[in-house]
């Protein structure tokens, strides 16, 4: 699944386009280097978004295209 679907899907952000603006701008890497908004997400990647001053740092546990509000985190788990 592509970066900027599954961070929508997941809920970590609200939109689809801004998912793509963040990866454009550099402010999402998997694996420790940067990555575009097509890079395919694989479950055990651990993805970064920066967000100003804050670092979020989650674990991929699946990629399931349709999920419910109540369910998208189940999709990753933050590491501290």
């Amino acid at each position: 699944m592509r970066l900027d679907k599954w961070l929508k899907v997941s809920r970590l952000i609200k939109r689809r386009t801004v998912a793509n603006e963040a990866c454009d701008a550099g402010r999402v890497s998997a694996n420790g280097r940067p990555v575009k908004a097509s890079y395919d997400v694989k479950p055990g990647d651990v993805l970064e978004l920066k967000f100003g001053e804050k670092l979020i740092r989650v674990e991929v546990l699946s990629t399931a295209d349709i999920v419910g509000k109540a369910d998208a985190e189940a999709m990753y788990r933050q590491i501290v």
